[in-house]
């Protein structure tokens, strides 16, 4: 799952369907695949919204 994320965040041009196999052979049915999808995608929409915004972390967050 992670390297299936790690792939469309980094290169989302190259996902295939041999992508989804691997899930399913690590388990994962149909409806697994498009939650990963899914939150994967929209975790990077946001961080893009917020960094082309100019959006700051609050100042109540730890330094990392």
């Amino acid at each position: 799952m992670l390297s299936y994320a790690e792939k469309l965040t980094i290169s989302p041009a190259e996902m295939t369907e041999a992508d989804i196999e691997d899930l399913r052979s690590a388990g994962f049915d149909d409806r697994d695949a498009l939650d990963i999808c899914e939150v994967t995608a929209y975790y990077a929409y946001v961080n893009r919204i917020a960094d082309g915004l100019g959006v700051q972390l609050e100042t109540w967050l730890p330094d990392s």
